[in-house]
């Protein structure tokens, strides 16, 4: 198996499905009460398919989380929600981790004003010297992975919208810097902070 996937392609941070996938998660449901959540009671208010494929990728995500920050999530307020969703969108995809680290912080040290499609073909090439599974995705798949990076970047605030893609110079909120200071996670937070 690979260093990347692209399964992040499948939504961006999606907070309001993600603080009802929370609170679901914090009550430690059984399958058969995960299925029941999303099936009958349809948690997600999403078509079978969609709602399917979006939990398992929020689950997935939220799996990198602890009750504590599940619960930041559940009833934080928006913006430390937000960067907790980022938290753990980077914790399961390495591919974004990659691309916050290297592409974005790289901007951001060079005084770059906005991301572009290019710097992202770039990066896909040099990751596919690490891991040649990249070279089977589809470019339709690629440019997906791109637009979902951008809007996740945009949903917390490191770029000023989707369209313009201009940088906006990240300032984290203290509770979170705190929750991953205190889970030892300085990966994570360097992916985050730029000083």
């Amino acid at each position: 198996m690979g260093i990347y996937n692209a399964e992040i392609s499948a939504g961006s941070l999606m907070l309001p499905e993600s603080r009802r996938i929370a609170r679901l998660l914090l009550l430690h449901p059984t399958e058969a009460q995960w299925d029941a959540a999303l099936k009958d009671e349809n948690l997600l208010q999403k078509k079978p398919a969609t709602a399917r494929r979006q939990a398992r990728l929020i689950r997935n995500r939220l799996d990198t989380l602890d009750d504590e920050g599940l619960q930041m999530i559940a009833d934080g307020d928006g913006e430390i929600a937000s960067q907790l969703l980022l938290v753990a969108a980077i914790r399961h995809s390495r591919l974004l981790a990659d691309f916050l680290r290297e592409v974005y912080g790289e901007d951001l040290r060079k005084l770059e004003r906005t991301l572009s499609h290019r710097q992202w073909d770039s990066f896909m090439e040099e990751r596919s010297r690490l891991d040649d599974s990249i070279d089977t995705w589809a470019v339709s798949t690629r440019d997906k992975l791109f637009q979902v990076i951008v809007r996740i970047l945009a949903e917390a605030k490191y770029l000023d919208s989707t369209r313009k893609m201009a940088l906006t110079p990240p300032l984290l909120h203290p509770s979170v810097i705190n929750y991953l200071k205190r889970a030892g996670d300085s990966a994570t937070l360097s992916c985050m902070e730029f000083r």
